[in-house]
């Protein structure tokens, strides 16, 4: 049996656009969240990020209680120990490198109950690798949720061999607890999503490169020819060339060449050129 309800208590470590979104959601469904940053000014900055998401949710229609009453719910902290004991649920949201997601889930774990449910917000790292860390991996597993969090409807869930079926029915619970869809995937690099839409848009990448066509044509071709909501080439941008590289980088050296990141997504990142949030990917962005 699922348990369809959303968590009482939070521990979201990572306050970074997908942190944010992902205390957010759990905030506005009626959770106690705690985010943990690295120190003082992330731990504010992280907070000041929700504040504002919440008043743009309200702008757009998509809250209905006061912004301030949902902010109340949140406690930005800077030590994992200090998470509350009761904790249910732990989503680690650091950057997506394997070391420091293991160290900052062998903190955590330290840190709360035995029945607390440790989860990872990686797009493609291996949940059994990272669950090695940890004294008790079943109740370990991934939660990657998407990016804008409380706009996106879906949420993958990712279990490794050693996952417990109860961390698993009490993850697919809380997701649709928050009015959001899962879909349940075995461990493997990229899982469903990222393994595709990495594929899908290293390859517009390419076309680029190759002078196919510009990046406005080959994201509408995507849009309006196959209905995406957004073309491969938005989606990076989205999503961050830095991530999106790093990303390719791990599928390519565990799924093959196929994943080979193109010169020009390292020429930009190089340049600094990363996406929407530095102004400028393969699209301008105001």
């Amino acid at each position: 049996m699922s348990d369809n309800r959303v968590p009482g208590t939070v521990g979201v470590i990572g306050g970074g656009r997908m942190g944010a979104g992902i205390a957010q959601v759990f905030a506005v469904g009626g959770a106690a969240v705690s985010v943990v940053e690295s120190d003082a000014a992330a731990a504010e900055a992280a907070r000041t990020r929700i504040a504002a998401n919440l008043d743009t949710a309200v702008e757009r229609g998509k809250l209905t209680e006061a912004p301030a009453a949902v902010l109340e719910r949140v406690t930005v902290r800077t030590d994992p120990r200090a998470l509350p004991s009761g904790v249910e649920l732990v989503v680690e949201a650091v950057p997506e490198r394997a070391d420091l997601k293991a160290d900052v889930l062998a903190r955590a774990e330290e840190a709360v109950a035995p029945d607390t449910v440790l989860a990872s917000n990686t797009s493609s790292l291996s949940i059994a690798e990272l669950g090695a860390v940890l004294r008790e991996p079943g109740r370990f597993l991934g939660m990657h949720f998407f990016n804008p969090v409380p706009a996106s409807r879906l949420v993958e869930v990712v279990t490794a061999p050693g996952t417990a079926e109860l961390t698993r029915r009490r993850a697919v619970g809380w997701v649709r607890a928050l009015g959001k869809t899962d879909v349940v995937v075995r461990d493997s690099p990229g899982f469903a999503t990222s393994r595709l839409g990495v594929l899908l848009g290293l390859e517009a990448i390419r076309m680029l490169e190759e002078g196919v066509a510009d990046a406005e044509a080959i994201d509408n071709a995507m849009e309006l020819g196959y209905r995406h909501p957004m073309g491969p080439l938005r989606s990076t941008d989205l999503v961050g060339l830095d991530v999106r590289l790093a990303i390719a980088e791990y599928l390519h050296s565990t799924l093959g060449e196929r994943f080979a990141p193109p010169a020009l997504l390292r020429d930009k990142v190089a340049a600094g050129e990363l996406g929407r949030k530095t102004g400028r990917g393969f699209h301008e962005w105001t």
